[in-house]
């Protein structure tokens, strides 16, 4: 069993320990995960799914929460869209 996952958040390859949430991965890419419409960026504030403030799109499904979300090997993680 592998002890890392790799996905890609904005297109540049991530590994993180199995088990890690998108959240996780976004934050080891270096980048928020939105920004407000003010241009202020945005990421986990909460860390429970209740905020909305680390929403991000996974494979194309728009608005998911990356707080909750565990990362999947080949996952396509896109911020800002």
């Amino acid at each position: 069993m592998p002890d890392a996952v790799t996905l890609t958040v904005n297109g540049a390859t991530v590994s993180v320990p199995v088990g890690s949430t998108v959240a996780v991965a976004v934050a080891v890419a270096g980048v928020p995960c939105r920004t407000s419409v003010t241009g202020q960026p945005r990421g986990p504030l909460c860390g429970m799914g209740i905020c909305f403030e680390c929403r991000v799109s996974i494979d194309g499904e728009s608005h998911v929460r990356s707080c909750q979300t565990l990362c999947k090997p080949g996952m396509d993680v896109r911020t800002n869209d």
